[in-house]
């Protein structure tokens, strides 16, 4: 239990915090989310933490009136209990002056938190949460607010945003501007090596990535899932960073640690998925059995992540494939690899269909060329689609093979399209 007085002190101060924040980078969800602000589900902000969560609500708060705020991120809320909960609604009608909007930050914290989410919606009040924990938001949501949520996945900075924080604006027809080329081209090598995450990006400190992922590993994991094993949990999320974008089993990196039981190792890449560091890719096959029974791949939230080492040596190929699988997921692709007698690395599914299939590769040359265009043919040819990409570092050219049109085309590029 927490006491009143100490409550109001707290709302204040963080009114007042948030009344002074200015100067953010403008994120291209924003839009989207205001589109959908007049539909009267809770609106639900997701992703790992210090994505940006935070800076999202304050953008959506400077385009709203009549709004009260609360973080329960904050360590003087550890007393608080899901029996608060009125005290404190009645100090922000009180300090708010009777708020119609509710933005919430990391309620996830407070046990029971949906029951008063679902109290507040039935009293006519717009609710706006951000949470760190994909599992946790469904599971509390799903027994309380069935169908009375949309949810927004929030990721650090896509590259357009990266170029936004620079001060670079992309002008119409820039990729026909020589100096504009050069300035974007020299962005992305940054953008590649330092990542999205908008803190890290100020600073550089490397400490600040580290402690991200300190803070995910023992207290959104460890804590949260009361794991024993820490060194087995830690020796397996080195293993799949050192495999990036590669397939991957169960029974293998079961094998490699050491355990006894393959769903122990499924159970523990699901915790740190759930908490968005991982992402796990699945082989598209019509038979949902095989795809599901297949070998997965694995990507990183964000490419910085390589900069707090986990022994090994950065491999840009990789880091390019790991781009381009996060701004699929941005864009809301529902996404796989595919793989036959070659395998290609993105195909995307649209309903009951696969609508477009991407290979990526840093570069292409004599001695890869057949391989990774025999990889796009083969996915071309399986859903009889006209025309793939191959997304490179820096090469751009298009040509027909087997009557299909395959697109060459720079990965800085392709981040800026539509």
């Amino acid at each position: 239990m927490i006491n009143s007085q100490d409550l109001r002190k707290i709302v204040l101060k963080q009114k007042e915090d948030i009344e002074k924040l200015d100067g953010t980078i403008k994120r291209d969800i924003l839009a989207e989310i205001l589109n959908w602000f007049n539909d009267n589900r809770v609106i639900i902000l997701t992703g790992i933490r210090r994505c940006g969560k935070s800076t999202v609500l304050r953008q959506i708060m400077k385009n709203k009136e009549n709004f009260c705020y609360v973080n329960f991120e904050d360590e003087r809320f550890l007393d608080f209990k899901s029996q608060d909960f009125e005290s404190l609604n009645e100090i922000l009608i009180e300090i708010y002056n009777n708020p119609k909007i509710y933005f919430f930050d990391e309620i996830q914290n407070i046990e029971k938190f949906e029951t008063f989410v679902r109290r507040l919606q039935d009293e006519g009040k717009k609710i706006i949460i951000t949470g760190s924990n994909a599992s946790l938001l469904s599971k509390e949501f799903g027994t309380r607010l069935t169908g009375r949520s949309k949810l927004f996945e929030i990721f650090p900075f896509s590259f357009l945003e990266y170029l936004r924080l620079k001060n670079i604006d992309i002008e119409k027809d820039w990729s026909y501007k020589t100096q504009k080329r050069v300035e974007i081209k020299k962005a992305f090598n940054e953008y590649l090596v330092l990542g999205g995450f908008p803190e890290y990006l100020k600073t550089q400190d490397k400490d600040y990535i580290k402690n991200i992922y300190e803070n995910i590993l023992y207290k959104d994991v460890i804590a949260r899932y009361s794991i024993k094993k820490q060194k087995i949990m830690k020796e397996l999320v080195s293993i799949l960073v050192t495999n990036i974008s590669s397939t991957f089993t169960y029974n293998a990196i079961k094998n490699n640690l050491g355990l006894s039981n393959s769903i122990t190792v499924k159970e523990y890449i699901s915790y740190m998925i759930n908490s968005y560091f991982f992402f796990e890719l699945s082989k598209f096959d019509f038979s949902l059995r095989k795809s599901l029974n297949a070998p997965k791949k694995i990507y990183l939230i964000d490419t910085a992540f390589n900069q707090i080492g986990f022994n090994f040596s950065p491999n840009t190929g990789k880091n390019l494939e790991n781009i381009v699988f996060i701004e699929l997921k941005r864009r809301k692709n529902e996404v796989y690899y595919f793989s036959e007698k070659n395998e290609c690395d993105f195909v995307i599914k649209d309903d009951a269909k696969i609508i477009q299939a991407v290979q990526v590769c840093y570069n292409l040359t004599k001695e890869n060329k057949d391989r990774e265009v025999n990889g796009l043919l083969g996915a071309l040819n399986k859903f009889k689609l006209k025309q793939g990409y191959i997304i490179t570092f820096d090469q751009e050219e298009e040509f027909e093979q087997e009557g299909k049109k395959i697109k060459v085309i720079p990965i800085w590029k392709w981040l800026l399209e539509k």
